[in-house]
């Protein structure tokens, strides 16, 4: 049986995929100066860095691989376990350090890093998905 919580938590980062790149295609050079879609694109960001933690931590207390002490941990955890690789989750935990960055405004965010983000770093949302996918199906074929 499909893993529900992994399949929502995957379909929410897909949705924040699509309203990141509606947001932003074509109005690049708009963003430092359009606040509206500075904070429309920071909050899908954030949203999916919140559900790719959820994510890894439900596959984490499914498969009982310890109790992360922080949000990254869930990542370090899979890690360890070589249940992901080391790449994707190595990437996955510097978004958790940027969404902490975002989230409680530990200073100001830099444009650049999101630009960069949005140019360079989407795909890795979308490995993390394949991945859960992937790892459902498995643990339904048993």
């Amino acid at each position: 049986m499909p893993d529900d919580v992994l399949l929502n938590k995957c379909e929410i980062v897909e949705r924040c995929l699509k309203r990141i790149q509606e947001d932003y295609e074509g109005h690049e050079s708009e963003l430092s100066d359009d606040f509206m879609r500075q904070d429309a694109i920071l909050l899908n960001i954030q949203r999916m860095c919140q559900a790719s933690i959820d994510l890894a931590m439900h596959v984490v207390r499914v498969r009982a691989l310890g109790l992360p002490r922080e949000s990254r941990g869930a990542f370090e955890l899979l890690k360890s376990a070589q249940l992901m690789d080391a790449e994707l989750a190595d990437k996955m935990m510097k978004m958790v350090g940027f969404r902490n960055l975002a989230v409680h405004n530990y200073q100001s965010i830099d444009l650049e890093i999101v630009h960069a983000i949005i140019n360079q770093h989407l795909n890795d949302f979308r490995a993390l998905t394949r991945w859960a996918i992937r790892h459902d199906k498995q643990d339904q074929d048993g």
